[in-house]
């Protein structure tokens, strides 16, 4: 990451970091469980990023932790995120549960709703599993609930990053007409710290 002084910073640079933070939206969050292309997870921050997530997880378990990630993909979209990565599930669920009241799953199960019947206006996070074999069954078993995108075609998934971004956009228009974009909603505690740190990250 490229840092700059953060005394230099023009009152316009100062306002269109406030206007971005004013929209972040703490409620909502997504975790990505041993997701192993960085094109697919910064694509997902690049997602994350645009409907105003600030902090997102990253659960590896069965892969190597990730130390950088694609940056044609996330166009840089992560020096603006929080990234929490993990090698323990029960680590990150714990650190969840202390800031989500729902945690859903991407999961093709005979008990999953339809995306568009969950009400992502609430504190939640939604989990995105491996490419290949999805959510494991060692996070199915704690979550609340798992979803599925509706689809009609042959092929039965769609790729992480563009399910995320799906899944992402529905919680956005959700949360945008209930005026959660309207208001800021973090606290004053963390608008502050993330403006002063984004005051030192050079675009």
């Amino acid at each position: 990451m490229v840092y700059s002084d953060f005394r230099s910073m023009t009152p316009e640079r100062s306002e269109r970091l406030t206007n971005v933070l004013i929209k972040r939206q703490p409620a909502l969050t997504i975790v990505l469980e041993n997701v192993s292309d960085p094109h697919n997870i910064s694509a997902v921050m690049r997602t994350c990023d645009a409907v105003g997530i600030q902090d997102i997880y990253i659960l590896n378990t069965k892969i190597d932790a990730h130390k950088k990630w694609g940056a044609k993909s996330s166009s840089s979209a992560d020096k603006w995120l929080s990234i929490h990565q993990y090698t323990e599930a029960s680590l990150c669920f714990t650190d969840l549960r202390k800031n989500f009241n729902r945690i859903y799953a991407t999961h093709l199960g005979n008990d999953a709703v339809d995306l568009y019947q969950l009400d992502l206006t609430e504190s939640v996070a939604l989990v995105f599993g491996n490419e290949h074999s999805g959510v494991s069954e060692e996070i199915m078993s704690m979550v609340d609930g798992n979803f599925i995108i509706p689809q009609v075609g042959i092929i039965k998934s769609l790729n992480i990053s563009v399910a995320c971004a799906v899944s992402l956009y529905e919680a956005f228009r959700q949360k945008s007409a209930a005026g959660h974009y309207d208001q800021q909603q973090l606290s004053e505690g963390q608008f502050n710290s993330l403006k002063n740190l984004w005051g030192f990250i050079k675009e």
